[in-house]
């Protein structure tokens, strides 16, 4: 299978491992790839971190010589497009945090896998790239949403149009990611980071996800009324309790999800 599940606790992993083809997703791929997203949101696990081997992130679509005869066909590419925006919708929904570790590549499809998650954190020699228009497509994957709201609409602009490659000092700099890490400090400053959001509390975090998510898109007086519907519904956990308990008793919250 190339895509491996591995759950470590709390936290699952999700790796892309087509080292060679620089884990680029395969033509019948987007289903699996959603697939592995509706199925962490119906997991116990509480983070999911979604990585590539081999020393590459994922290289986006692989455009195979086979799938030739189906692209051919408006009906062919049509269908296509729906199942990559269906894996792109699946990332976007899921309620709980979400995390990409990003050594080398992540280009295409690949940059936007990674930018639909919640943090990102990259390896020194992670590369970042829209590479679409060199191929003479325009942005997928939920990209042409995703990157403005991350860089801003003037800088996505320039990286959309030009296509071109951003180095990983530079990803940090203009905010495509949160840390930049010595590659070999990747996987334990990612576990480092994932076991720290998955000690939250599930329904808190679910709701500022939401909150966050949605933010742009209320004004502020929605965003209050949002923030109040959600806060007494919060009021209602056992988390609740559970943290004030922690905190009078100094000791780290066990929180449930309940």
């Amino acid at each position: 299978m190339w895509l491996e599940i591995d759950d470590r606790g709390p936290v699952r992993w999700l790796t892309i491992n087509r080292p060679d083809r620089r884990n680029a997703i395969p033509g019948n791929g987007w289903v699996d790839l959603r697939d592995a997203f509706d199925g962490f949101g119906l997991s116990e696990q509480r983070v999911l971190v979604v990585t590539g081997a081999g020393g590459a992130f994922c290289s986006g679509a692989d455009l195979d010589p086979a799938d030739a005869e189906e692209m051919a066909k408006v009906s062919g590419r049509h269908q296509r497009m729906r199942l990559v925006g269906a894996a792109a919708l699946a990332l976007h929904r899921l309620h709980k945090p979400t995390i990409a570790a990003v050594d080398g590549v992540a280009a295409g499809a690949g940059m936007n896998l990674a930018l639909g998650c919640d943090l990102v954190i990259a390896s020194n020699r992670a590369r970042f790239s829209e590479i679409f228009v060199r191929r003479g497509l325009t942005v997928d994957f939920g990209g042409s949403w995703l990157l403005p709201r991350i860089v801003g609409p003037q800088r996505a602009k320039e990286l959309s149009l030009s296509g071109r490659i951003v180095e990983a000092d530079e990803a940090l700099a203009i905010g495509l990611v949160l840390e930049v890490v010595d590659t070999e400090s990747l996987e334990a400053r990612v576990t480092e980071i994932a076991a720290s959001v998955a000690a939250g509390a599930p329904v808190a975090q679910r709701f500022t996800k939401l909150g966050l998510d949605r933010s742009g898109a209320l004004s502020f007086e929605e965003a209050l009324a949002a923030e109040g519907q959600s806060q007494a519904i919060c009021f209602g956990t056992s988390d609740v309790s559970e943290g004030i308990a922690a905190f009078l008793e100094k000791r780290p919250p066990e929180f449930t999800g309940h």
